[in-house]
């Protein structure tokens, strides 16, 4: 199904930030898979991982206690400050299990019809439900009627949340992203998270962070969250969680720790043995080759190169970065730089129309890093240097 408008590549290897296509070209990658290969392609560990597991025990079912996803739990609780995981397959998946967690626990507050607050900006997944969420209406569009139990504010904006209370008692959560992904990588105010938190506790709402993007190490901590010194009730991961392996994750803490019931949510596959496998070493890798400061090294190494080769460029409004998410917002539609960049061998993507993104993975080394400032600084420049198109 043509669900997708691809670049004309098709790789076949791929080794650390580089990919191979079936002409032999090589290509430096920025994007990581949006977000997924953290530690690169093909890493030795997560190969060893596969290999490895398939040779026992790939998936058994939820019927029966699994070891691998207990240690796989206990360790992103030991992370995280959270208390109990459920594990499906996709952030999606992750999503709906908080937004089932958040109508479970509005019906035991006695709400008739919860609701969760959501954002502009946002994007949340492709299901019905997870759709609704989003803050972008072309991806709504053509999926009506849409889920009910969902109000939607601008981003960042803590006081339109709170004007909210009185007319709508029916709220039961909040609903947003530490850091926009596909919404361009805006990074909100410093207080946004600490400010949503004080609001939550003060009317008994839940605060539910979608930690899809941002999470495992992306913004140089393991969970963005972590940055405020504050903590949500429900967190969703999956993207990194499983380096291109697919994992999802709902954890939870609190009221809500244990408020799914048996029967009352399930996956046929999720935290199988050999998801849980990779996703353990995954953690285990970031730890022991000390990738969480080298991503702030990164961050500071992609600060000062953008500063020096596009702060201030007319047609460039804002250079965003926390940790390895990088948004590069210009003045005008920008989608066609993710072709110019594919003929430089570089791997970019444009999301919101003008904002360029970069998600490389942690293992990128500082001539890599210098390549895709120069390369990009280059695709801007002479981009900004064309007539504006009629917007």
């Amino acid at each position: 199904m043509p669900n997708y408008a691809r670049l004309p590549v098709t790789f076949v290897k791929g080794e650390g930030a580089w990919l191979w296509d079936d002409q032999g070209i090589r290509y430096l990658d920025a994007v990581g898979g949006i977000a997924v290969c953290c530690l690169g392609h093909t890493h030795h560990a997560i190969t060893s991982a596969i290999c490895d597991q398939a040779k026992h025990l790939i998936h058994t079912s939820n019927l029966y206690q699994i070891s691998l996803q207990q240690e796989l739990a206990e360790k992103l609780v030991q992370l995280s400050g959270m208390e109990t995981a459920f594990f499906c397959n996709s952030g999606a998946e992750a999503n709906e299990a908080a937004i089932k967690i958040a109508r479970l626990y509005g019906h035991s507050r006695g709400v008739a019809e919860p609701t969760i607050v959501v954002t502009e900006g946002a994007f949340h997944g492709r299901t019905l439900a997870t759709l609704t969420a989003t803050g972008n209406p072309k991806i709504r569009d053509g999926f009506e009627p849409l889920v009910p139990g969902f109000l939607r504010v601008p981003y960042n904006n803590v006081t339109a949340i709170a004007d909210l209370a009185e007319q709508h008692p029916e709220i039961v959560a909040v609903l947003v992203e530490p850091i926009t992904g596909e919404g361009g990588v805006v990074i909100p105010n410093h207080d946004y998270l600490i400010k949503l938190r004080s609001l939550c506790d003060r009317h008994n709402w839940l605060l539910m962070l979608d930690e899809i993007q941002t999470g495992m190490g992306r913004t140089g901590k393991w969970f963005a969250y972590q940055h405020a010194g504050t903590h949500p009730e429900v967190l969703t991961l999956a993207k990194g969680l499983g380096n291109g392996l697919p994992i999802g994750a709902c954890l939870a803490r609190g009221k809500v720790a244990d408020i799914f019931k048996p029967g009352k949510h399930g996956s046929t596959f999720g935290g199988n043995p050999l998801a849980c496998r990779v996703a353990l070493t995954v953690i285990k890798t970031i730890e022991s080759d000390d990738l969480l400061p080298r991503v702030l090294e990164l961050e500071q190494r992609f600060v000062q190169g953008f500063s020096k080769t596009l702060a201030g460029l007319k047609g460039v409004v804002a250079i965003r970065i926390k940790g390895l998410m990088i948004g590069i917002e210009l003045d005008r539609s920008c989608g066609q730089l993710a072709s110019k960049a594919l003929q430089k061998q570089l791997l970019i993507n444009v999301t919101a129309e003008r904002v360029i993104r970069l998600l490389p993975p942690f293992i990128l080394s500082d001539a890599q890093a210098d390549s895709i400032i120069a390369i990009v600084s280059h695709l801007v420049k002479e981009y900004l240097s064309l007539p504006a198109p009629h917007q």
